[in-house]
């Protein structure tokens, strides 16, 4: 969401304004960071009951106001947690920026009551997400943050520009929390080709209009992204009669695990359980774990499959082709503005070419250091595959530094699958929040499943287990 200035020559003639100076400031004013500001500025007004806190904090933002994931607001899709893992909720019922308080405040609460549903729309949490921005003073938007520096014995100094006037603010904070969010991720062999003919899902409302103007359509992947551009798409066909692909190089279309016993996994004490790992461990477990938080939405899957089934009856060809473990190798321009992707089956070998019009990337979205931190970077610690290391509290683990440097879902590899999950954000904030004032009016949560994820839990909890000490280890133990 921040990055390095464009203009050299307009920055230089830029007035620069000097901001105030704040105990906590956050770059990027995604889901996270929002939770964060509204806990924060609920906390100002008394929290949940057990009083306030002294907490002068600032949340910058580049765009010039709230947006999340525009180019995927597709009509009738849904959030994948249910509606009471907003913004403050599961950190404080009682909070004035929960989601339903924002029906109760614009009018909707008993349409909401009817509706009868869990999974709220996706568009209606956007909308909700900028009525909280609106009303929480702390967040600042038209405010690209272009480099952070100081800390070492001293507050942190931000320096920030607007990008339309190129205004330039510099605050300075005692501690950060970084919440810039990830980027859509294309891979290079297809970054040359036409931006309006193949793009990643997270452009799909911007392109759809022209896309459905295309006699071949394809979809590459099979993310939860990628399955709502296909069942979009396909609830479309019949009136614009193109043909449909969807490719992925996954094993098949397979459902995220949404089981109650399955979903213990985005909790703080997975988290905390994930954490206390050696990490090579927790690395195998995440190249174990995709389905978790990567597959698709078994109601969406469900939707898809009925569509088809619909489509078929009476022999109907409802035009439409599924292929798994296909890998797509190469993309190249084949005249009359088609395109010819080259695909590998990973496990028959088999090489073939597919023709499109569009194509349509479900590629997922990587995670780059945002270059403003790049003054700081040799305060920083890495681990032996370059990623940050994270402390349990959610702070960066840095040397000769101050102030902390606080990141929201930047630590899949330290504290595991529930990183990204709306669900866990409050807790999150509530964590970073019993860090930054001394008494914070929101818990720290523990003892939230029923499932154990140590021995050590299992057996303080058991009448009949006990932990053996090495001596009592048979030989095949080891």
């Amino acid at each position: 969401m921040s990055g390095a200035a464009d203009d050299a020559e307009a920055d230089d003639d830029a007035e620069t304004v000097e901001a105030d100076t704040y105990d906590l400031l956050g770059v990027g004013l995604g889901p996270f960071n929002l939770g964060l500001a509204a806990l924060a500025d609920g906390a100002d007004d008394g929290g949940n009951g057990t009083g306030g806190v002294d907490l002068d904090a600032v949340f910058l933002e580049q765009k010039p106001e709230f947006a999340w994931h525009e180019g995927m607001l597709v009509e009738g899709a849904t959030l994948e947690v249910p509606f009471v893992a907003d913004l403050v909720t599961l950190a404080d019922p009682s909070n004035p920026h929960s989601y339903l308080n924002f029906l109760r405040e614009t009018g909707r609460i008993y349409e909401f009551y009817f509706y009868e549903r869990f999974h709220i729309p996706r568009r209606e949490y956007n909308e909700y997400c900028k009525w909280v921005a609106e009303r929480v003073d702390a967040c600042e938007f038209s405010r690209r943050v272009v480099e952070v520096s100081g800390g070492e014995d001293g507050p942190f100094v931000v320096r920030a520009e607007d990008p339309e006037s190129g205004e330039h603010r510099v605050y300075r904070a005692r501690d950060l929390v970084v919440g810039v969010g990830s980027v859509p991720y294309v891979p290079e062999a297809f970054g040359s080709l036409p931006d309006s003919d193949v793009f990643h899902t997270a452009s799909y409302l911007y392109n759809r209009e022209r896309v459905l103007d295309a006699e071949g359509i394809t979809v590459v992947g099979s993310g939860q992204s990628a399955a709502e551009v296909f069942q979009d798409l396909l609830e479309r066909q019949a009136d614009r009669g193109y043909r449909l692909d969807w490719l992925t190089r996954s094993d098949g279309f397979f459902p995220m695990e949404y089981s109650k016993l399955g979903l213990q996994h985005f909790t703080p004490e997975y988290a905390r359980y994930f954490y206390d790992l050696p990490q090579s461990v927790s690395d195998d477990l995440l190249d174990q774990q995709d389905l978790l938080y990567k597959g698709i939405d078994p109601d969406t899957s469900d939707e898809i499959y009925e569509t088809l089934y619909e489509r078929s009856i009476g022999d109907a060809d409802p035009d439409v082709g599924l292929l798994a473990a296909t890998e797509v190798t190469d993309i190249d321009p084949a005249g009359d503005g088609r395109y010819r992707l080259r695909c590998r089956h990973r496990e028959k070998g088999t090489r073939f070419a597919h023709e499109t019009e569009v194509v349509v990337l479900g590629t997922g979205y990587r995670r780059p250091t945002p270059a403003f931190l790049a003054p700081l970077e040799p305060h920083v610690d890495r681990d032996d595959r370059g990623r940050f290391r994270v402390q349990r509290g959610y702070a960066l683990k840095t040397d000769g530094l101050t102030g902390r440097i606080f990141v929201q879902n930047a630590e899949l590899h330290t504290h595991g699958v529930g990183a990204p999950d709306l669900g866990l954000g409050c807790y999150r904030n509530a964590v970073i929040l019993d860090q930054l004032v001394d008494d914070s009016p929101y818990p720290v949560d523990r003892d939230t499943v029923y499932q154990a994820f140590s021995p050590e839990r299992f057996v303080s909890n058991s009448p009949v287990s006990e932990l053996l000490r090495p001596e009592q280890h048979a030989p095949s133990d080891d």
